[in-house]
């Protein structure tokens, strides 16, 4: 039976019914849905010979509600590539197109990712629609895998960033699955080698259609690749679960925790506040603004701390907008520990003067214009318009996400950044951890 499906375009300067403003997306996005619910998103790009084919999941470590079973969003990550009876060894298989393909994993999405010559396209697709409807594992390979998670998971830990996002996380979030990191709780890697029928179970749940976005972005035939995309996804069936994701309960006071590293290294602390999802296009503009307005290259605590005061190193973000209401958050990193209390006194003043409204307008419009120029010409391949689209589509399910954001950013005014930071940069919503070799002394300013 033949699949129907029904197509929409949003060129460069025009969007989908509701946008706000006409469209800074460079490429026209010709968007397809298949009767089973599957997105198919077509973007021309001149790069001549060469194709990016990336599959979306909407689905990450958020998706983990039930206790004791973090992880398998992550862990799908890398079941994915065992392959299916058709095609059981699916890395050589791409090695033998000429393809590259990865895989990453992150609060909100799995995205599978393949980057190669498009005469092969043909095969990779069929390559691609064979092993999201046949994913074929036995329960020894499921174990396998299961161990090389828990593998993986070691080696991460044996730095301390790994403990510091457990912590921030588990002290910022009191019932949101945000409250576990993508690669989950250690006890439930653990225990992930004995459940292989709930392998079973969340692969059911969420690889379906309905919950999937292909993004083809580079030189390819439209017409014959809609013709193989309708063919051989048109027959995947089912619907996506609905997770009841449970919701975080409003923060009231600020949060403290303190983490003790058992070897020697340059003390650390991360400040983290609650923000709104990334569907919140403003918030998100904002956000990304005050993080270069203060800890970037040209940011105000950035000349004080790292240039003037030589007392810390280069501020590092930790902040990606997220499906649900997630955390504005970066690290600084003190040359020594007596240092901390400094910089965190620092932080607050520069938060409560921006609460204030002291937002200078000039180097706004100068942060905002490098913003926007920055996005776009970051956009200088097939892949990195892909990464880029998959990664906001994800989050927000918005085809013309781009568009919707840069309008925000061009919009924001000081009094926005002003009232954004009233809102959400103060106490109330703070979560803050220090991270000191063990046995350091307190770090705790004194307010």
């Amino acid at each position: 039976m033949k699949t129907l499906i029904t197509a929409v375009t949003l060129s460069c300067g025009t969007l989908a019914a509701g946008s706000a403003a006409a469209g800074a997306f460079p490429y026209p996005l010709e968007s397809t849905t298949l009767a089973n619910g599957l997105r198919v998103v077509f973007v021309p790009y001149d790069s001549p010979g060469l194709v990016a084919y990336y599959t979306v999941v909407r689905t990450g470590s958020r998706n983990e509600v039930e206790a004791g079973h973090s992880g398998f969003a992550h862990f799908f990550e890398h079941m994915m590539f065992r392959g299916t009876k058709k095609v059981p060894e699916f890395d050589g298989r791409m090695a033998e197109l000429g393809w590259h393909n990865n895989a990453y994993t992150s609060d909100d999405q799995t995205v599978y990712t393949d980057f190669g010559p498009s005469p092969k396209l043909s095969a990779v697709i069929s390559l691609e629609a064979d092993r999201f409807q046949n994913l074929d594992y036995a329960e020894p390979a499921f174990q396998t895998e299961a161990l090389a998670v828990l593998g993986e998971y070691n080696k991460s830990a044996a730095a301390p960033f790994m403990k510091l996002e457990e912590t921030v996380n588990e002290t910022a979030f009191l019932k949101h699955t945000y409250r576990h990191t993508t690669m989950g709780f250690l006890a439930d890697i653990k225990a992930m080698p004995g459940k292989f029928a709930y392998s079973k179970k969340f692969f059911a749940r969420y690889y379906r259609p309905d919950n999937c976005v292909i993004f083809i972005v580079g030189d390819y035939d439209r017409a014959a690749v809609t013709k193989q995309v309708e063919a051989e996804y048109g027959p995947w069936a089912g619907k996506a679960e609905q997770t009841r994701v449970p919701v975080e309960p409003a923060q009231k006071a600020a949060r403290r925790a303190k983490v003790d590293w058992p070897a020697e290294t340059l003390p650390k602390l991360i400040v983290a506040h609650k923000v709104p999802p990334a569907s919140d296009w403003q918030a998100t503009a904002a956000a990304d603004v005050i993080f270069a307005y203060l800890f970037g290259e040209t940011g105000t605590l950035h000349k004080q701390l790292v240039l003037d005061r030589q007392i810390a190193e280069p501020f590092e973000s930790w902040s990606s907008a997220h499906r649900d209401p997630g955390l504005f958050s970066f690290v600084a990193t003190a040359k020594k520990v007596e240092h901390l209390p400094e910089i965190e006194s620092a932080i607050d003043t520069a938060f409560r003067v921006m609460r204030e409204g002291d937002v200078d307008a000039t180097k706004l419009a100068l942060i905002k214009a490098h913003q926007r120029y920055a996005l776009l010409l970051g956009l200088d391949d097939a892949e990195k318009v892909a990464q880029e689209l998959a990664w906001r589509v994800s989050v927000t399910g918005e085809l013309d996400a781009v568009d919707r954001y840069m309008a925000a950013l061009d919009a924001l005014t000081p009094a926005d950044v002003a009232a954004f930071a009233e809102a959400h940069l103060n106490d109330s919503q703070r979560t803050t951890v220090t991270l000191t070799t063990s046995g350091a002394p307190s770090t705790e300013i004194k307010k």
